[in-house]
């Protein structure tokens, strides 16, 4: 309630400038709880009370007044654990990432656009604004499908989610999997073992993978993955027969055929995958083996920096605002004297 009646403020009253977590971290901070008296007001909520003199029915008013129904005691441990969750908020580098929206998710949908998101894998720390980012990106892409385009983005948007299970949790990722393919929007899991995918989501892991149209196996040794993509592969007929010989006074022979159904790949058959191969599973096609794509011989190849290390986009570089000029590049100079008379 402390979350919604702030945000609610900072939403509704505060300047746009203002409307990040920044001021959020700062209301929080600012509020001051004495246990010995109830009475005491603390800045915010002098702010509360100036707008509930404006607007009684201000959404953020009438839950804010359910926070402060908190005795003290229990309103300051309210506040310690709101602080601790917005710690990261306090970062400095963070702080100003969060400040404003230079992103522009919503406009993804309209035009060829390529984002990048690039967290880490072993530090787990900040994996909530990758989810964050995407939880926003859905809700934005299908609002403006449904609003403007009448359901369906003119640009078709794909996010390549690499290391799906090293970036947090994507909320309510079962249902936009399911309601997000009408919108022209895709999204393809990277996983190491399906098992990770059911670490993170539990039940929830075979809706999303049931709402998958596509799934294709690069290979592993994960049993879990392996047994249920055994299954799903089905089975084959093969044609058995068995010979027997009886000795007694007599010496008899006998022959038989049988058909019976057979794994179309064990488990141990697909923990020995050959590297070059691929499992292709395509919903309403039943599932073939290929080979992998040689990437080098991709039309576009050279333009990687597998192809020349030239290729590598350094970002330190681009985002420098450092001009460099070339030997050959015509500028003029100017020097420029500034006073220090203080008459400015």
């Amino acid at each position: 309630m402390l979350y919604t009646a702030l945000i609610g403020y900072i939403h509704y009253e505060a300047p746009e400038e203002e409307q990040n977590f920044s001021t959020l971290v700062e209301f929080i901070n600012s509020m001051e709880v004495r246990e010995d008296d109830e009475e005491f007001k603390n800045s915010v909520d002098l702010m509360f009370d100036e707008l509930e003199e404006k607007s009684p029915d201000h959404f953020a008013v009438r839950q804010y007044k359910k926070f402060k129904l908190s005795a003290g005691k229990t309103a300051k441990s309210i506040l310690v654990s709101c602080g601790a969750r917005l710690a990261p908020f306090d970062i400095a580098e963070l702080r100003e990432v969060t400040a404003y929206d230079e992103l522009e998710l919503d406009t993804l949908g309209d035009r060829k656009t390529a984002l990048f998101l690039i967290m880490s894998d072993t530090d787990d720390s900040f994996n909530f604004l990758i989810s964050m980012a995407y939880t926003q990106l859905f809700n934005l892409l299908c609002e403006k499908a449904d609003d403007v385009y009448g359901g369906r983005l003119p640009v078709h948007v794909r996010c390549l989610i690499d290391e799906c299970a090293n970036i947090g949790q994507i909320p309510k990722l079962e249902k936009l999997v399911a309601t997000i393919r009408s919108r022209e929007i895709s999204a393809c899991l990277v996983l190491q073992a399906q098992s990770q995918l059911k670490a993170i989501y539990k039940d929830n892991a075979d809706t999303i993978i049931g709402n998958m149209d596509c799934s294709i196996f690069l290979g592993g040794r994960e049993p879990t993955t392996l047994k249920e993509l055994s299954a799903a592969l089905g089975k084959e007929t093969i044609d058995t027969y068995n010979t027997g010989e009886s000795r007694g006074r007599e010496t008899s022979h006998s022959l038989n055929y049988q058909k019976l159904g057979k794994a179309l790949m064990d488990v141990d058959e697909l923990a020995v995958l050959d590297g070059g191969k691929c499992i292709l599973q395509l919903r309403g096609v039943r599932p073939f083996l290929s080979n992998k794509y040689d990437i080098t011989k991709h039309p576009l190849y050279k333009y990687l920096s597998d192809y020349d290390k030239k290729n590598a986009f350094d970002i330190e570089r681009f985002l420098s605002t450092r001009l460099k000029p070339k030997s050959d590049e015509v500028y003029d100079v100017y020097e420029v004297d500034v006073e220090t008379d203080g008459a400015e």
